[in-house]
């Protein structure tokens, strides 16, 4: 397929008129990266190619709701990111590696980082982690993890900024929680 010179905002237009091609060149140029970005959120690469999928087909659908405020990418990824919720609350939550698995990872050729980041999905935060809602979850890894504003989070997420406050001071609380009565 050859494509356009359109830009994304010229693409969903034409989508909303049913434009198959238009979904295709839009897919083309934004489905790379929207799915390595639900890979590392997921950790599942069915889950993440599910959510991807749904996503697109929700472009497809509702193409026209875009308001032409802000990129387009932020949209999708918004779009991309409620799918990825709504599939990771309708299956059950994964089963936490102990302290053993990071053991034997933590001697591996890994870099610092990637040791760093088992550590905290598979020790005892990730235990916590997972036992949050799948809301308060993105929220927290979006900021704590990934580094980014709450502003940011907020557009990434599709939420209003003070949601993603709100559900961030919920998170810490419920790890705070956990992870004291670990300790006792």
């Amino acid at each position: 397929m050859e494509t356009t010179t359109a830009s994304d905002a010229e693409l969903l237009a034409q989508i909303s008129s049913g434009d198959e091609s238009a979904l295709r060149e839009l897919v083309e140029r934004h489905s790379g990266w929207l799915l390595l970005r639900l890979r590392r959120r997921a950790g599942d690469d069915d889950l993440a190619a599910t959510a991807l999928q749904d996503a697109f087909i929700a472009v497809w659908r509702q193409a026209g709701r875009y308001r032409g405020e802000g990129d387009v990418g932020a949209w999708l990824w918004g779009i991309a990111i409620r799918r990825l919720i709504s599939c990771l609350r309708a299956r059950p939550a994964p089963l936490a590696l102990r302290e053993e698995v990071v053991a034997r990872y933590a001697g591996s050729a890994l870099s610092a980082e990637e040791q760093l980041l088992i550590a905290v999905e598979h020790g005892d935060l990730g235990d916590a982690m997972a036992r949050l809602s799948p809301e308060l979850r993105a929220a927290f890894r979006a900021t704590v993890l990934d580094g980014l504003t709450t502003k940011e989070a907020a557009q990434l997420l599709g939420v209003p900024h003070g949601t993603v406050k709100s559900r961030i001071r919920l998170a810490r609380m419920h790890l705070r929680r956990d992870l004291m009565e670990g300790l006792t």
